[in-house]
């Protein structure tokens, strides 16, 4: 096992842990960890289960969507950024005669 696969099981192993303590099902933290998918977002919903201590599973799950929300926005935010410096340099230097 690599380190980000080592870091992926700690941080999903951290939030199923800090599901259960509240008294929710483990089952329900290793979705939430699932469809969250990444460490960073994991820790991220770790914080928030602490701070907040949800007593229904509804609130744990709009939160999960919040912050995948949150994700893709910020994907298609970086996504829209990177085109947009492409079309800049396209139309400041023009179609390079090697490539096109």
């Amino acid at each position: 096992m690599n380190s980000d696969q080592r870091e992926w099981v700690r941080a999903r192993e951290e939030l199923v842990s800090s599901i259960v303590v509240l008294g929710f099902p483990q089952e329900l933290g290793y979705e939430i960890a699932k469809n969250l998918g990444r460490p960073k977002a994991m820790r991220r919903m770790t914080a928030y289960l602490g701070y907040v201590k949800p007593k229904k599973a509804e609130i744990i799950v709009d939160e999960m969507l919040a912050i995948m929300s949150e994700i893709e926005t910020w994907r298609e935010k970086k996504t829209s950024q990177e085109a947009n410096a492409r079309y800049n340099e396209f139309m400041y230097y023009g179609i390079d005669e090697e490539e096109g």
